[in-house]
């Protein structure tokens, strides 16, 4: 199937989006029973952390940490926002740099002024867009973000949202008082879908929709380590405790070119792979075999990969050993966790 897709449904009693470009599962939402990013506590301040920089809280949902806060003492209250995933036994990351996030915009309390994203290259798109949202928004209370979404968007839709968003954050910013709570709670698949997956597309969000559309397939394949990269080459992608672990091999081919073109493929499938698996942390990819020279090209195709991936990964660096090194954000649970 040509186009872009959007499936809705569940696995299980597990709720999961799924988006479809050409035939071909590129991205993935499913739930979990963990406090989504995007959640907002009341926490309440416990203790700091010797050396770290930062400050432990209680939350409804156990511990959680915060990074470079100062002025805190025990027993103070303070709004903070889930940022990832913790590591088993760690606690929740969070930060007290609150945001407000919809399909087109992005409300900033305690940061004033409006932004419209850079990927909107039209002056005078941007300057309506400006018009919109002085016409809403007291820009000296609260900032104001307006995403890529807001190209070829219905005005109406993009003030609604906005005043929806506002309305949220004053409510929230205003209950910063009393015992820790959960104030709001982090987006769920289908929702995440709605506000992520912008681009045009088909929604198909009846029963069934994953069956139909071969994403139960897809999954049961997500279980594998290997992962083939066309003619002979695959890679093979397995997390550790410590990191995930990506093996490219040529198989058979043993021609010249073998390991540049395996690697080529690995790199810039490696994203997807990894959205799809909900891998984060520390990556270390073990390449096929090719010369130096071909490095500049491999790192070229990855960061172009990257860049176009929506988690936030950086790219560290080559290894002695020339291995490549990642650093990926833990915003997604492990996909074999979700559905065991």
């Amino acid at each position: 199937m040509k186009g872009r897709l959007i499936a809705l449904d569940h696995v299980g009693e597990v709720e999961a989006a799924a988006l479809m470009v050409d035939g071909q599962v590129e991205d993935l939402f499913v739930a979990s029973d963990l406090p989504a990013p995007g959640t907002i506590y009341r926490a309440i301040v416990e203790r700091p952390m010797k050396g770290q920089g930062g400050m432990f809280l209680r939350t409804p949902d156990g511990s959680a940490f915060v990074r470079q806060v100062i002025g805190l003492s025990p027993g103070q209250t303070l709004l903070v926002q889930v940022t990832g995933y913790a590591e088993p036994g760690k606690a929740i990351p969070v930060t007290a740099k609150v945001l407000f996030k919809s399909r087109y915009a992005i409300v900033t309390p305690n940061a004033p002024g409006i932004n419209v994203s850079r990927s909107i290259k039209d002056d005078d798109l941007r300057e309506r867009l400006l018009e919109i949202a002085h016409e809403v928004v007291d820009a000296d209370e609260y900032g104001l973000i307006l995403r890529s979404s807001c190209a070829g968007a219905d005005e109406g839709e993009i003030a609604d949202d906005i005043g929806a968003m506002l309305d949220l954050a004053t409510q929230v910013m205003a209950d910063a008082t009393g015992d820790a709570e959960k104030l709001i709670e982090g987006d769920g698949p289908h929702l995440l879908a709605w506000r992520e997956w912008t681009d045009k597309a088909e929604i198909d969000n009846a029963d069934g929709s994953f069956e139909r559309h071969g994403v139960l397939d897809v999954l049961d394949g997500l279980s594998a380590c290997d992962v083939p990269l066309g003619a002979n080459a695959s890679m093979a992608v397995e997390p550790t405790r410590a990191l995930v672990a990506v093996d490219v091999n040529t198989g058979g081919d043993t021609s010249p070119a073998a390991g540049l073109k395996a690697n080529l493929a690995a790199v810039k499938d490696l994203p997807r792979q990894l959205r799809l698996r909900g891998l984060g942390g520390q990556v270390v990819m073990d390449l096929a075999p090719s010369p130096k020279k071909d490095r500049r090209q491999i790192e070229s195709a990855l960061r172009a990969a990257l860049k176009r991936d929506s988690v936030e990964t950086t790219f560290v660096g080559w290894t002695p050993l020339g291995h490549i090194e990642l650093q990926r954000k833990r915003d997604r649970l492990p996909l074999r966790d979700l559905l065991s």
